[in-house]
């Protein structure tokens, strides 16, 4: 699907033409009613935002067979994913240039950055795609909202809620590599409460992560397990207590560093183990007939991560945070209204390998506030201020400004500009390398759109073009053997987003996107100039679909040289054997294309998988 709005996502099919047309409408106008929480931390609906923003729904997820959040995340303009190695690889995500410790990553409303590696980023590798409900993706600078870290963007993953009643699903599938995975959930909903557990894994031999193509033979497997347990209690006037816990726990083989080989690297004998942990206990507590929304949160992540060198340990990291934070939204009138709010933030890290152990804190408090003013039903404007107090460095402050207009029901233009900041990570403070007198990163961009929708409702085309600088970006001084504020980065481009329905059983979408990044040493590395994807879904009338998605990556720069460009074609099918139950098969690297996402590391040939999924 084409996620960049999420305005047309899959439609109901009808036997008639005509039927087909009015459904189609009833269909895009819920889409624009569609309620962006992440985007002003006010409530926006798609066409009030002035910001770029992408929504992945579980059901574009499943059109598509995504497995990971990562291939879903992949399908939107302007990101970027790296992994060195598939099946559990470490993966990056960059958003419009930035670097990945630069985007921020939420799951259920919590930041799970782990802030025991060098950038703070998070690992991708292990989120499993079969309990998110929805993904959101903010482009542009992002710390008005959200604070340190959204210099590229923010990532919030929303995992599923209960439906009212009882019920639950299971999925089994088998696959190339001797894959394994599956997963199954249990959930209740009424008036007085809900609950959801849910449970998957997957098990692979792999490949090897060292690209076979260099003569590396050796599979590298790979082993997670995810759960997740949500539930809540509602109270009379619209009040909610609830709490989500999230934890993964993986292992994954890995091939280690072989000087003179491609990439740097080579067969080996690592292995990786992690744990993460996230969860938070939210209230919400509406005053004055729902005009005022107050939202209370504790959350808490956590990252384990350890090293295995021929089953000797080499490397121990364990990094923590803990956030508070009240949010208020008052709705003034129709024309005004405010949120506001605070935030208090801990983070420890420590870590340990056979050159020596580091371990650091730190704290941060914030307030922050947005005004939303709609003189008219056609035009939104959005602003905010946002003061963050930091333990180590001091105060900083960041604003944002954005604005939605729609002079025509099939017309949105919008424009933004903001703010951003990432401060130094606890690495780059208080290890051997650091440097306790380090300032943030800053950044300031803007981004125009506009969104055309074609008057059969069966069409949405969308372009954007961004500019973004970042200064004092933080890299490693091999003058001074620290972490030094050093560098600068531009990074300016395009995005372009097009879906439409070609007939009541067939829709096309197309992405593409330009990226311009280059710091004082040239391009930046691991970001391609041009990149996109086009897919076509198949939902004839009946119990069988299909689609087929053919993803571009233009050559990109890397440390040691250079990736050359690749296309990968991806086929997705299904067949509802009953209200119930439902078979599917996807077949991936259709072409047996050989490719790199990081130079050195091998991807899968010509592969596939076999499921059966269950509805209860």
């Amino acid at each position: 699907m084409n996620y960049k709005t999420a305005l047309l996502s899959a439609v109901a099919l009808s036997c008639s033409t005509t039927a087909f047309a009015e459904e189609n409408a009833a269909e895009t106008d819920k889409k624009l009613d569609t309620i962006v929480v992440n985007s002003s931390r006010i409530g926006q609906t798609l066409t009030e935002i002035g910001t770029s923003v992408d929504i992945i729904t579980s059901a574009d997820i499943e059109e598509l067979g995504f497995r990971f959040a990562l291939d879903a995340i992949a399908n939107s303009p302007s990101v970027t994913v790296n992994q060195n190695g598939s099946f559990g690889g470490n993966a990056s995500v960059r958003i419009r240039g930035a670097s990945s410790g630069q985007t921020l990553v939420l799951i259920d409303g919590v930041p799970v950055g782990d802030v025991s590696t060098t950038d703070g980023s998070f690992n991708f590798a292990n989120i499993d795609n079969s309990n998110i409900d929805r993904i959101e993706i903010l482009k542009g600078a992002q710390s008005t909202l959200w604070g340190s870290d959204a210099i590229g963007g923010v990532i919030a993953i929303t995992t599923k809620t209960p439906d009212d009643g009882f019920g639950g699903d299971a999925f089994a599938e088998i696959g190339s590599f001797s894959t394994k995975r599956g997963g199954a959930a249990i959930e209740y909903g009424s008036d007085k409460g809900d609950f959801r557990l849910s449970a998957s894994t997957i098990d692979t031999d792999g490949i090897s992560k060292a690209d076979q193509a260099n003569g590396n033979d050796e599979r590298d497997g790979f082993n997670s397990n995810n759960i997740t347990a949500k539930g809540g209690l509602n109270f009379g006037s619209n009040a909610r207590l609830s709490a989500t816990v999230n934890y993964t726990d993986s292992e994954s083989e890995y091939d280690g560093y072989a000087f003179g080989a491609q990439g740097n690297v080579a067969d080996g004998g690592q292995l990786g183990l992690s744990e993460v942990l996230s969860g938070n206990v939210a209230l919400s507590l509406p005053l004055f007939s729902d005009r005022l929304e107050n939202d209370f949160l504790i959350g808490y992540s956590e990252t384990d991560r350890q090293n295995l060198t021929n089953g000797i340990e080499s490397f121990k990291a364990n990094g923590d945070r803990l956030i508070g934070r009240y949010q208020g939204v008052l709705t003034i009138n129709d024309l005004n209204k405010v949120a506001f709010g605070l935030e208090h933030e801990e983070g420890n890290f420590d870590s340990g390998s056979t050159f020596g152990s580091d371990d650091g804190n730190q704290t941060s408090d914030s307030l922050f506030a947005m005004y939303e003013l709609q003189p008219v039903d056609t035009l939104t404007f959005t602003a905010g201020v946002r003061v963050d107090d930091h333990s180590e460095y001091g105060t900083q402050t960041t604003g944002r400004l954005a604005a939605a207009f729609n002079p025509t029901d099939l017309l949105t233009l919008r424009a933004s500009w903001g703010q951003g900041f990432k401060a130094p990570t606890l690495y780059q403070l208080f290890s051997a390398y650091g440097d306790p007198d380090l300032v943030p990163e800053e950044s300031e961009g803007y981004d125009i759109g506009v969104d055309l929708r074609t008057p059969d409702q069966k069409g949405l085309f969308s372009l954007t073009f961004f500019d973004q600088e970042v200064t004092n970006q933080i890299d490693y001084s091999y003058a001074n053997y620290r972490y030094d504020n050093i560098a600068k980065v531009n990074s300016q481009g395009v995005e372009f987003a097009g879906s439409y329905d070609l007939l009541n059983w067939l829709s096309v979408d197309v992405n593409y996107a330009y990226i311009d990044a280059e710091d004082d040493a040239g391009q930046l590395v691991r970001i391609p100039e041009h990149s996109g994807d086009v897919s076509l879904a198949f939902r004839p009338d009946g119990p069988f679909a299909s689609s087929i998605l053919l993803r571009y990556n233009g050559s990109e720069e890397d440390a040691n040289g250079t990736v050359d460009e690749w296309t990968r074609v991806d086929l997705n099918a299904s067949y509802d054997v009953s209200e119930n139950v439902q078979l599917y098969t996807r077949i991936e690297n259709l072409f047996d294309e050989e490719y790199q996402q990081i130079l050195g590391y091998g991807t899968p040939g010509l592969s596939g998988s076999f499921g059966l999924r269950l509805n209860y």
